[in-house]
């Protein structure tokens, strides 16, 4: 499989971390209980800016292609429910979003660290996504992503793992 320049160029899977986390459609969703599926999560920084708006809009738009491969998608961030919730209604988002207030599950997936803007340094979600197999292992991850064709890329690796 072609690999893009965000993606791992060697890959070994691994567990991903368990979680438990509070979902917008009310549910609370676990790693657990997703097994038998393939699931991509895809980790932004916040709701409503510029990127993570178009990022999570490029998702949305291809959530029919994730469901015909059979694909739980979610977004997830350290935004409470609420924004979430205003975040889906304002963009009509198609696909859940998971909020990890407590970042716990962000930094298992080593997804939380020191960001830079404008000089000034702070902690923060670095963008970045990762399929994970119906065992509960991860097969691929992007780190730092770019959001343009992303979608696009991780649409591909899910249907060459599927083959």
């Amino acid at each position: 499989m072609a690999k893009s320049s965000q993606m791992a160029t060697s890959f070994t899977p691994y567990a991903a971390p368990d979680f438990e986390l509070p979902c917008s459609d009310g549910s609370v969703v676990r790693l657990k209980d997703l097994r038998g599926h393939w699931v991509v999560l895809f980790f932004y920084p916040t709701d409503d800016t510029e990127t993570c708006t178009k990022e999570a809009c490029a998702f949305s738009e291809a959530v029919p292609e994730f469901d015909t491969r059979g694909v739980k998608l979610f977004g997830l961030s350290k935004d409470d429910l609420t924004s979430h919730g205003k975040f889906i209604r304002k963009y009509g988002l198609k696909m859940p979003l998971l909020s990890d207030e407590s970042t716990s599950v962000i930094n298992a997936f080593g997804s939380w660290g020191e960001k830079s803007l404008y000089g000034r340094k702070y902690m923060g979600t670095d963008r970045s996504t990762f399929i994970i197999d119906p065992q509960g292992q991860v097969r691929a991850e992007w780190r730092k992503v770019r959001i343009k064709n992303h979608v696009t890329e991780v649409l591909t690796a899910v249907t060459a793992f599927q083959a």
